[in-house]
Order: C-alpha cells, then sequence, then structure tokens
C-alpha cells in the first residue's frame, strides 16, 4: 500500500480552494460586463469556448493524467454529446434539462462499452483502440445524410432553460451558464481525485501490479473514471453544440482527441488546474496567432514546443515550481534576519567588552 499512502500525501494540498480562487471565479464572472462596457462582445464568446474546452480537457485530464490512461478517442465523447442534442433539438426536444442529461447518459454508456473493451489491453493496444472507436462514430456521423452527413446538422435555436431566469440567446448568459457547470465539474473532479476511488486511480497509474497485489480492483476504478469522463465530455458537447449552432462530424476526429491531449499536456497533466490552464493558453494563443498570419499553426508548434520542453510538467507544474522556489527564499530570508541581528548584537557585546 505504498503507492497509495504517497498518493494521498501529495494530494493533500489539493483539498479546498484558496481565497484567489475564488477570486477567479468572481473576475471570471464579471467578464461579460466589463467586455461590453469596452465594446469588445465578441470576446464573451470567445471565453465561453475556453470554458467549453476547460471542461472537456478536464474530463480527459482524470483519465490521462490522474489515470495515466492515454485516450486517442475521447472526442468521441465530445461528438456524441453534442450529436445527441442535435438530434434531440432536430425532433423538437429543445429543453436543457432534458438534452443536457441525455448527452451525458450516451457519452456515458459509449465510455462504458469501450471502457470495457479497451481497458483489457495497455499500452500501444488502448491508444489503437480507442482511436479506432472514435474514427467508427465519425464515419457513422458522415454516413447519417438525415442528420447532414459531412456537412453536419444545424441547430435551429440554443436549448432551452425553462424556469430559469436566463435566456442561452443570449451570449453573456450562456457564459454564465457555462462557468457554472465549469465550476461544478471541477470541484466534482477535486473531490474525486481525493476520494479512495482517486486514491487507487493514481496508485494504479504508478504500479498496477502492487495495486491489484494488495486487494485493489484496478479494472473496476479505471473503468468507472473512464465512464466518468465521458460522460463529462458529453456535457461538453451538449454546450459545444449550443455554442456552434451546428453540429459536424469534425468534432469526433483523431485530430479534436490530439488536440484535447495537448491541452492538458500544456496545462500539466495530473494537475487539478491542467485542464482549464491548457485549454485557455491553447486557444487564447490559436485566437491571437491566427490574426496576425496565416502560418499561425507553425507558430503555435513552437511555443508548444518550448513550453514542453522548459515545463515538462506543464504550466501548472511551471507555476507551482516557481511558487514553492519563492516561498523557499522568503523563508531563508525570515531565518536568516533574526541570526544577522544576532550576530550583530554579539559584535556589539564584544566591542563594549573591549572598551
Amino acid at each position: 500500500m505504498t503507492e497509495l499512502t504517497n498518493t494521498r500525501r501529495t494530494l493533500l494540498h489539493h483539498r479546498g480552494l484558496g481565497p484567489w480562487a475564488w477570486a477567479l471565479l468572481a473576475a471570471l464572472a464579471a467578464l461579460p460586463p466589463l467586455l461590453q462596457a469596452l465594446g469588445m462582445e465578441f470576446y464573451t464568446v470567445v471565453a465561453t469556448r475556453v470554458l467549453i474546452f476547460a471542461i472537456a480537457a478536464t474530463s480527459l485530464n482524470l483519465i490521462l493524467g490522474f489515470g495515466g490512461l492515454v485516450s486517442f478517442g475521447h472526442a468521441a465523447f465530445v461528438g456524441l454529446g453534442a450529436y445527441t442534442v442535435g438530434v434531440l433539438a432536430d425532433a423538437g426536444i429543445g429543453s436543457a434539462w432534458i438534452a443536457w442529461p441525455a448527452a451525458m447518459a450516451v457519452s456515458g454508456a459509449a465510455a462504458a462499452v469501450i471502457g470495457a473493451i479497451s481497458l483489457r489491453t495497455r499500452g500501444v493496444y488502448f491508444i489503437m483502440i480507442t482511436l479506432a472507436f472514435a474514427q467508427m462514430f465519425h464515419y457513422l456521423a458522415v454516413s447519417l445524410k438525415a442528420y447532414g452527413g459531412d456537412d453536419g446538422l444545424p441547430l435551429a435555436a440554443r436549448s432551452t432553460l425553462s424556469g430559469m431566469p436566463v435566456s442561452l440567446a443570449d451570449d453573456a448568459s450562456f457564459y454564465w451558464v457555462a462557468l457554472g457547470v465549469f465550476a461544478l465539474v471541477f470541484a466534482g473532479l477535486r473531490r474525486l481525485v481525493n476520494s479512495p476511488l482517486g486514491w487507487l486511480l493514481q496508485a494504479a497509474r504508478e504500479n498496477e501490479t502492487r495495486v491489484a497485489a494488495t486487494g485493489g480492483r484496478v479494472f473496476a476504478v479505471q473503468w468507472t473514471a473512464f465512464v466518468v469522463a465521458g460522460a463529462i465530455a458529453g456535457l461538453a458537447g451538449a454546450l459545444l453544440a449550443n455554442l456552434n449552432g451546428l453540429v459536424s462530424p469534425h468534432l469526433m476526429h483523431w485530430s479534436q482527441s490530439g488536440q484535447l491531449m495537448v491541452m492538458v499536456i500544456l496545462g500539466g497533466a495530473g494537475a487539478l488546474w491542467g485542464g482549464p490552464l491548457g485549454a485557455a493558453v491553447f486557444l487564447l494563443l490559436e485566437e491571437l496567432l491566427s490574426g496576425v498570419t496565416i502560418h499561425w499553426q507553425f507558430a503555435l508548434g513552437a511555443i508548444l514546443l518550448v513550453v514542453v520542453l522548459f515545463a515538462p510538467r506543464g504550466l501548472a507544474g511551471l507555476v507551482e515550481r516557481l511558487g514553492a522556489r519563492r516561498s523557499t527564499a522568503s523563508s531563508l530570508s525570515s531565518t536568516s534576519a533574526p541570526a544577522t541581528a544576532a550576530d550583530a548584537g554579539g559584535a556589539k557585546s564584544k566591542e563594549a567588552a573591549h572598551a
């Protein structure tokens, strides 16, 4: 149980949100009126897109960062959630109270089946099976001519939240809803990784054989995390469908899974803030660089390469390392100050004695 004990110790600093996190949440909540005052309402949509991909990246981080499961098919769950909303909207069901839980259920069910098959393999075989399933769903969506085929399925209107004093048709209101969903998902992930299931998941990432030898049900734990991650990705897909106003097979393409993986690695795999931080930096860089040069992918790739080379634990690890270094420096200066004062006092006493 050494692996499990060590994992529990390393997670102690993740319990609870500090004042800075609440301040950040308040600042994010105040973003739409600030952008409106500056005449930059368009960036409310950009910020909403960041929040949605932060949810998707957070779900992938659960299995990739905390579970060590490299899935190249995670975008399939995002796409399934989006298509669930699109198909229900096409059938006249536009209530978010129905469509969004249905999106989570469909993606979670798909993850349950895929996980039951793929988690019996390891390494490159696991990667290839998840990739194969994602491409199967991608080509299935392309073949569904009744729902737009390769052109995708447009949504006539965004989902409705009956009984709530907000309209998702308004970009600012939709942003606040996305922010609330992100906060709930992040809080849920924080509780999960600090639960016995989360400790076992991370212990299995370090040494599956040892966890199994001590009685840990590795397959059950990994399968549960895989299903939860799939359901959360489906919720992100439901939000993304409403934001784009279009459901496309491209959402399930393997390149989208790769993009989510880059976000997690960039932000810091296995760090609670890794997914959101990576999604924000990736999408904001994409938005900024695409307005500067048509070769923005090259510039973005160079920046990502530098980050990976000099911050192998991602941006979250870099921030943590800088914070630890600063804390160490301040503690050293505080301990050296009394010693210096004591030395000075001793020197003065000696001078007085000689006098």
